[in-house]
């Protein structure tokens, strides 16, 4: 029998960093949609509780390309210094399906997520956005800054979590991804004049509310895939226009959407998906908030990581 591990192209962290630009990942991302993939089709993912957190198993098939990520999700991990969020990622070929290269899952999650919000936010977000409002410390804090610094030159950042020395720890980082911007830690207070607000936490309730938000602010949330949890009021997601990466999963994984709707601020006929979005179905408002609300699917994975190997 061949040896198919010997065969195998194994990616690390690195390799991913240095194949992949953040701007790279933007772009491919905005092509797969702009070329009509609908993810309403997208391989639905699998999510199962373990005594410690989650087991995600996320397929997808694109373009003549297939592979499954999978990932864990422990809550716990943060206070033991290591990522939330881990993962390994399996590249197939297309035709025989036999394995063809393994990534380092965790680097992949980390540059596809912000990228992914990004890519959207590149089309609603005004075109002399600068001023962002982060709450959040993480990785993926300190990732949205440069996934927001390749689509706009980016004047101040404040950055906001409950913990001081790991909000001043993400100043830090943040700076060597926008080193042009003014970059400190900021109090919730500051919604009220950014143009571009990224909430990345794991909070299970709203983190300001509606009236803070300015009409032309764009809005993210990436925070949960959990129906239980929303980082955004009601009342906002009601009356901004929300994109969302699907239906499906909007209505089943998103929290900040569930909760709009049983609130009866927000119909599902009012959400607009990326594929509306990126097809110009719909086409971006410019007369209230707009906000894109990310769970994570397994095509945005498989799109990355086809630019990785």
């Amino acid at each position: 029998m061949p040896d198919v591990i010997a065969d195998l192209t194994l990616v690390n962290a690195q390799s991913i960093a240095e194949r992949v630009s953040m701007s790279a990942a933007i772009a491919e991302l905005q092509r797969v949609l702009r070329a009509g993939f609908d993810p309403e089709g997208d391989l639905p993912r699998g999510i199962l509780d373990v005594p410690n957190g989650q087991l995600l198993l996320m397929p997808a098939a694109v373009d003549g390309a297939v592979g499954q990520k999978f990932a864990t999700v422990a809550p716990g991990n943060p206070a033991l210094g290591l990522e939330r969020i881990q993962a390994v990622y399996i590249l197939l070929d297309g035709t025989t399906l036999a394995p063809t290269a393994i990534l380092d899952g965790t680097a992949l999650t980390s540059l596809r997520t912000p990228a992914v919000s990004i890519a959207s936010v590149d089309l609603l977000a005004r075109p002399d956005a600068g001023d962002v409002v982060i709450f959040g410390t993480g990785p993926q804090a300190v990732r949205h800054v440069e996934a927001l610094q390749a689509i706009r030159p980016l004047r101040t950042v404040r950055l906001i979590g409950r913990d001081p020395d790991r909000a001043a720890a993400a100043v830090e980082e943040s700076r060597a991804f926008a080193p042009d911007a003014e970059i400190t830690v900021g109090t919730p207070d500051a919604v009220r004049t950014a143009d571009l607000i990224v909430c990345a936490t794991t909070a299970s309730d709203p983190l300001f509310p509606s009236d803070q938000v300015r009409e032309d602010a764009t809005i993210v949330a990436i925070g949960s895939h959990e129906p239980q949890k929303a980082e955004l009021d009601p009342a906002l997601v009601g009356r901004s226009q929300v994109v969302v990466e699907s239906l499906r999963v909007a209505t089943s994984e998103a929290g900040d959407v569930i909760r709009a709707i049983a609130a009866g601020a927000l119909a599902e006929a009012d959400l607009v998906t990326m594929h509306d979005l990126f097809t110009g179905a719909v086409p971006p408002a410019t007369d209230r908030p707009r906000i894109v609300k990310t769970c994570g699917m397994g095509w945005q994975d498989l799109a990355v990581a086809r630019l990785a190997v």
